[in-house]
């Protein structure tokens, strides 16, 4: 099963990550959380990764609709988007909200899914433009 929509850049991983916050932003997700993986794996276990940072997205109207569906959906947001750098290039992922409904099987957030999934979508286009 693929679970994620991915892209991948020939720019720096710096000005892609905040590329990607400006192109999540103007499709209505926030960023509430960040996780820093590559300096928290040298900070905690003395382990060198690339740049690998996962931002914890989120858009309030499409989270309120999965929970009025499924109060546990929580355990599945938010919208975690991924930046890392792989052979000289930067790749940007988002996990695919139909895995909610697959994993789940509540084919009521399909509709939801499909509205996250458009805009997560639309938000790694834009950033090929």
């Amino acid at each position: 099963m693929d679970y994620g929509i991915t892209v991948t850049l020939d720019l720096p991983f710096a000005d892609t990550v905040e590329r990607v916050r400006a192109a999540l932003a103007g499709q209505g997700f926030g960023i509430l959380t960040e996780i820093d993986v590559q300096a928290t794996l040298r900070a905690k276990l003395g382990e060198e990764l690339e740049d690998y940072l996962i931002l914890g997205a989120c858009n309030p109207p499409l989270a309120h609709r999965a929970l009025g569906v499924d109060r546990r959906i929580g355990l599945l947001l938010p919208c975690n988007v991924v930046v890392r750098t792989a052979d000289g290039r930067t790749v940007v992922e988002a996990m695919d909200p139909q895995v909610m409904v697959e994993l789940t099987g509540r084919p009521e957030l399909a509709p939801v899914a499909d509205d996250a999934a458009t805009r997560l979508r639309a938000a790694l286009d834009a950033l090929r433009a």
